[in-house]
């Protein structure tokens, strides 16, 4: 799974060929999130509310080369890396 961005302990990935919606993993020490790119809600799992805010202020600043690293992965295509959160 090619990991988009890594940001104070928090990596960020994706599956090739991965199911609808679009979404992308949130993964920091035990847990893990899917999160849907179009609606920014939880699909799946669960972070810390601190992780989990940071994840969402970020996949809101970069919804739209989220969504292109997406296509890129249904093609089965390396994705784009994404600016971590500053």
């Amino acid at each position: 799974m090619p990991t988009l961005s890594v940001f104070y302990g928090i990596l960020i990935q994706m599956f090739w060929r991965d199911h609808a919606p679009p979404h992308f993993h949130a993964l920091h020490a035990d847990f893990e999130v899917l999160i849907d790119i179009r609606t920014m809600e939880v699909l799946e799992g669960d972070l810390p509310r601190r992780a989990l805010a940071m994840v969402l202020e970020w996949a809101t600043e970069h919804r739209k080369e989220l969504m292109e690293d997406w296509e890129l992965c249904e093609r089965n295509q390396m994705p784009k890396p994404i600016k971590p959160l500053e």
